[in-house]
């Protein structure tokens, strides 16, 4: 059976992409989305998120007809599902958008469709998906009830790094985990449709921990590195410096430290393994914990800076101005969720009571939480006007200031662009 109608539910970072490659080659895809601004959007040809090369791929499509948006789902071959699945109180994972989008397609499915979930999910969250489809369709018959299932259904993970996900997205290999080996073929022979990557068969529950393992393995490491950038501050030893000689070690390689670990999946997924397995995840656990305090001990790092300010100028903390650079989760791109950043900003702002800034080249507007005690300014107006810098994100635009321009005595530099 072959795929003449794709319907990718859920436009985000990941839905949006994964729908326009699809388009891309020629198949005609329905994106599903909530967001009735983002729907209007994409069915102009534009998009609302900052991709590189995904605005031409969007609007080729829908001037071709290939590709089209709306708010409700209608009947397709395979239904994507690339939702949001963040976590509740205590770390507990939350599948409530999971459970709404596939009860969204429950009426719309027949016979011999796939099902995918691409969202980032705690194991046995395929199982759980496939038991309310069949709570909701009766009449159909599911891989957990028979082994010639009605619908076919597999869970698939993004693996793709936001600034170069139309690359990534073509050609990273994909984890296939069907509920059984015939979902896997089928998930297969859709991902084929664009993939030049391997798609590599697995079970749902073992896809499901891959992509979990991938980004706690991810964040270890991080933590690792971000521990050290607080040894060293209290040793005064350049922390970047000693990184760069560590690493010349043939089997060592350190990553880079900052002001925390953001975006949607390195700074949750671990969340997901410690929840369900909180007496086993001590390594996974603790490098959540290191990472989620680098935001306050930057904040501390912030408050000696602005005493010595103080003490040196003679001034007042409300006469003077502290400047934020970056507010995304990573560098060159406009994402702000789970952005250590953004919450080192904040912080800053509501405990100074002189202005506080926020340099940021890839938004318009910065959240109203924010907005209420920050100011959104340009560059060079922080570099001429400020009297304390904080490097936050290492964006390009930031990497290429001559350093004759930083003229200030008190930087907090987290990424070590000014050091």
């Amino acid at each position: 059976m072959s795929f003449e109608t794709i319907s990718i539910i859920g436009l985000g970072y990941i839905g949006l992409p994964t729908a326009a490659v699809f388009a891309s080659k020629g198949k005609k895809v329905v994106g599903v989305d909530i967001n009735a601004r983002a729907v209007e959007t994409i069915n102009r040809g534009e998009i609302h998120i900052i991709e590189p090369d995904l605005d031409r791929v969007v609007h080729d499509a829908v001037a071709r007809g290939d590709l089209r948006a709306t708010t409700k789902p209608e009947a397709a071959e395979a239904f994507l599902i690339a939702v949001p699945t963040p976590f509740r109180d205590e770390h507990q994972p939350d599948l409530r958008f999971v459970k709404a989008a596939a009860e969204s397609i429950a009426p719309v499915l027949k016979k011999g469709d796939l099902v995918i979930l691409e969202s980032t999910s705690p194991v046995g969250s395929t199982e759980q998906m496939a038991e309310w489809l069949a709570a909701a369709r009766p009449d159909l018959r599911f891989p957990q009830q028979s082994e010639a299932p009605d619908i076919f259904i597999a869970y698939c993970p993004e693996r793709v790094l936001p600034g170069q996900v139309m690359v990534e997205l073509i050609n990273n290999d994909r984890v296939i985990g069907g509920m059984s080996a015939a979902c896997s073929a089928r998930a297969s022979e859709l991902y084929r449709i664009f993939l030049k990557g391997e798609c590599v068969e697995t079970n749902a529950r073992t896809a499901e921990m891959c992509k979990l393992t991938e980004n706690s393995f991810r964040d270890v490491n991080i933590a690792f590195a971000n521990e050290l950038s607080l040894i060293c501050a209290d040793q005064g030893i350049n922390v970047w410096e000693l990184i760069a000689l560590a690493n010349r070690h043939p089997r060592v390689n350190i990553l880079q430290p900052g002001p925390g670990v953001g975006g949607h999946c390195i700074a949750v997924d671990p969340w997901f393994i410690v929840a369900q397995n909180p007496e086993l995840a001590r390594l996974i656990r603790t490098a959540r914990e290191v990472n989620d305090a680098k935001p306050q001990w930057v904040l501390d790092q912030v408050k000696k800076a602005l005493a010595d300010c103080l003490v040196q100028t003679g001034k007042r903390a409300s006469e003077l101005t502290i400047a934020c650079f970056g507010l995304a989760f990573k560098p060159n791109i406009d994402d702000l969720r789970e952005s250590p950043a953004m919450g080192v900003a904040q912080l800053i702002a509501e405990w100074h009571s002189g202005a506080t800034w926020v340099v940021e080249p890839n938004i318009t507007q910065i959240p109203s939480a924010l907005a209420e005690h920050a100011t959104l300014v340009a560059c060079e107006e922080a570099l001429n006007q400020a009297d304390l810098l904080v490097m936050l994100v290492d964006h390009h635009a930031f990497r290429a200031i001559d350093a004759a321009q930083v003229t200030q005595s008190w930087i907090v530099d987290t990424k070590g662009v000014w050091r």
